[in-house]
């Protein structure tokens, strides 16, 4: 079994729906669905606050691939941590917290990176 599988979001079985949807979430949504803060849109890949679209329940997973509820505004590197985890809503509005056999602390404060 190979690993080089494309995602269906990005191989064109559901490509269109995908790209059509990144750019409503875009259009309409400013903070974080991972860490609740804004997202600063001017910051480009690979600045690891830059804006990215987040699968909620992860494809790997069985999450739909461009399904609307399926999908959220994240920066990159929340994105890159959350991984293929899912995250389990708090109650009260509390933030909501990745379900994983561990808790990693930030190993870097992203706010003060600068790219070359």
């Amino acid at each position: 079994m190979s690993k080089n599988k494309n995602r269906p979001d990005q191989d064109g079985t559901h490509r269109l729906a995908f790209e059509r949807n990144k750019k409503r979430i875009y259009a309409t949504q400013t903070v974080c669905g991972i860490c609740g803060k804004p997202v600063d849109f001017s910051l480009k890949y690979p600045h690891p606050l830059s804006a990215c679209i987040d699968h909620i329940v992860p494809i790997a997973k069985g999450g739909h691939p461009s399904d609307m509820a399926n999908l959220q505004l994240a920066h990159w590197c929340c994105n890159r941590q959350k991984s293929d985890r899912l995250l389990r809503p708090q109650s009260g509005g509390e933030q909501a917290q990745t379900v994983a056999p561990r808790q990693l602390p930030q190993s870097c404060d992203w706010a003060a990176y600068r790219s070359r």
